[in-house]
C-alpha cells in the first residue's frame, strides 16, 4: 500500500525544477502553488494568540508574490479546543493536501495538530508552547521519560520552562519579599507542566529558597477564585505566578482586589502577554509582568522582508490601529522559517522537506532558529529549536493604555532593558 509519502514522491520525480529569485525553487506542476496549512485559536478563550494572523498572512503572501514565489495558505481555525484542532489538521493533510503544516499558540492547539501530522508523516512546523508540554505532552508515557521518542516530522521553536523560570526568578530577584509564591497552575497541558514537580516550578523554586504554594489544579474559564485567594493570603505569599487564559487571570485579579489580596508581584504567562487583556483591568494591570518572547526593541531582523522588529510592530499598528502584541513576531517567524525551507527542498517530497527543517539554521525577527540542540536534554534535540526570552512589566502611561517594558535580560543580554522591575504596591 503505497503511503501518502510515496505519492508526493511520485509525483515528485515529474516535477520541473525554475529558478526563482536567485534560488533554484522545485515546481510543482505548472504554474501550482505551494499549498502551507496553517492553525491557530482564531475564536474561544485563546483567541487573543491569533490576533496578528491575518496581517502577518497577508504579508506573507505580498513578500513572496513580490519574490516570484507562489504560495497558498489554508487557514483553520481551532477553536481554542484541542479535538477541533486534530480535524482541522486531518482536513489539511486528507482534503487540502498541503505540502506542511504551521501551528502555533498554546499545546492546546499545537499538541494535536503535530500529532496528526506525525501519524500522516506531513511535515510539521510549530510554536508559541514551551517546548516541555509541547515534547513530553505527546508522549505515549509522560510520566516515563525512559520511554520519550522523538518525532519524524513535527519540529517546534520556542522557549522552555527552564527559561521562564529563570526569567521569573531573576524579576522576583530585584524585589523584596518573603520568598512565598502562591501557584495557579490549571489543569490543561501548560498548567501540569508549569507545576509539574520534576520538571516544572516547584524543585527550581525550592533550590532557589522560594516557597512554593500550590492549592491544587482548577478548571479552565473557572468563575470563582475565592479557594485559592484564601490560601494565598493565609499563607502570606507575597508573589503570584502560573500560567493562565486571558478570561481566567482577569476573574482572578479582579476578584483578588475585591477580597483585599494585594501580592508585591504578580509573574503569569499566557494571559497578560497581550495589551487588551492588561487594560481590562483599568489601572489594576500597573506593574503586573510576564515573560517576554518578542517585542519592538527585539534587535533581530526578518529574514523574508528585511524589516526590524519595530518595523513589524509598527506596521501591525498601522494596519489595525492596534498595539504590537508578542505573537506578531514568532508567526512571522513560523512563516519565515516555512519560506526558506521550501527553499531548499522540492516540496512534493515529505522527506526532503523534513530534512529541510531538521537542517534550518536561520537569523529570523525572532533570533536564530536553528534545530542544532544548544542548550537542550538529549532526548529533544531532534525535534526542538530554542529561542531567547526575557521579562516584562506592564506600566501605565499617563494618557492611558500600558506599555510593556523589559525589566530584565539576564537569560539573553543582546535584548535591551528599558527599566528595572517594581513592585506592584
Amino acid at each position: 500500500m503505497f503511503t501518502r509519502r510515496d505519492l508526493l514522491k511520485s509525483a515528485a520525480a515529474t516535477g520541473a525544477v525554475a529558478a526563482t529569485s536567485g534560488l533554484t525553487m522545485p515546481a510543482i506542476a505548472q504554474g501550482t502553488a505551494i499549498k502551507l496549512g496553517y492553525v491557530s485559536p482564531q475564536s474561544g478563550p485563546l483567541a487573543a494568540f491569533a490576533e496578528a494572523d491575518k496581517f502577518i498572512i497577508d504579508g506573507f503572501m505580498a513578500a513572496t508574490k513580490a519574490a516570484g514565489l507562489n504560495y497558498e495558505v489554508v487557514v483553520k481555525d481551532s477553536q481554542s479546543n484541542p479535538n477541533r484542532a486534530a480535524e482541522v489538521a486531518k482536513e489539511l493533510i486528507v482534503t487540502d493536501k498541503v505540502h506542511a503544516v504551521l501551528v502555533a499558540s498554546t499545546p492546546e492547539t499545537t499538541n494535536p495538530v503535530a500529532t496528526t501530522c506525525e501519524a500522516e508523516e506531513v511535515p510539521c512546523i510549530s510554536t508559541m508552547a514551551p517546548w516541555q508540554p509541547w515534547f513530553i505532552g505527546q508522549q505515549a508515557n509522560p510520566g516515563d521519560p525512559s520511554s520519550w521518542k522523538p518525532f519524524n516530522s513535527a519540529f517546534h521553536f520556542f522557549w522552555g520552562l527552564e527559561d521562564v523560570i529563570a526569567v521569573y526568578t531573576n524579576m522576583w530577584g530585584q524585589v523584596t519579599t518573603n520568598k512565598k509564591v502562591g501557584g495557579l497552575f490549571p489543569n490543561d497541558g501548560d498548567g501540569n507542566a508549569w507545576g509539574d514537580k520534576q520538571v516544572g516550578f516547584p524543585p527550581v523554586l525550592d533550590k532557589l529558597g522560594y516557597t512554593l504554594n500550590d492549592p491544587g489544579r482548577y478548571q479552565n474559564l473557572t468563575d470563582d477564585f475565592s479557594a485559592q485567594i484564601n490560601a494565598f493570603k493565609s499563607a502570606g505569599d507575597e508573589i503570584i505566578t502560573g500560567v493562565m487564559i486571558p478570561p481566567d487571570f482577569t476573574t482572578f485579579w479582579n476578584q483578588a482586589q475585591q477580597q483585599g489580596f494585594k501580592p508585591k508581584v504578580a509573574s503569569i504567562g499566557k494571559a497578560i502577554l497581550f495589551p487588551q487583556a492588561v487594560e481590562a483591568l483599568g489601572k489594576n494591570g500597573h506593574n503586573l509582568s510576564s515573560e517576554v518572547w518578542w517585542s519592538a526593541t527585539h534587535p533581530f531582523k526578518s529574514s523574508l522582508t528585511g524589516q526590524n522588529s519595530k518595523d513589524l510592530a509598527d506596521g501591525f499598528t498601522a494596519a489595525t490601529s492596534r498595539p504590537w502584541t508578542q505573537p506578531i513576531g514568532f508567526i512571522h517567524a513560523l512563516f519565515e522559517v516555512a519560506a526558506d525551507v521550501m527553499k531548499r527542498a522540492d516540496p512534493n517530497d515529505s522527506a526532503a522537506v523534513i530534512s529541510a527543517i531538521a537542517a534550518t539554521n536561520l537569523e529570523t525577527i525572532v533570533g536564530k532558529v536553528a534545530w542544532d540542540g544548544a542548550n537542550l536534554p538529549p532526548f529533544a534535540t531532534k525535534n526542538i529549536a530554542k529561542t531567547p526570552l526575557v521579562g516584562g512589566q506592564w506600566r501605565l502611561k499617563d494618557g492611558g493604555g500600558y506599555d510593556l517594558i523589559i525589566v530584565d535580560n539576564q537569560t539573553a543580554p543582546n535584548i535591551p532593558t528599558g527599566g528595572k522591575m517594581e513592585a506592584i504596591a
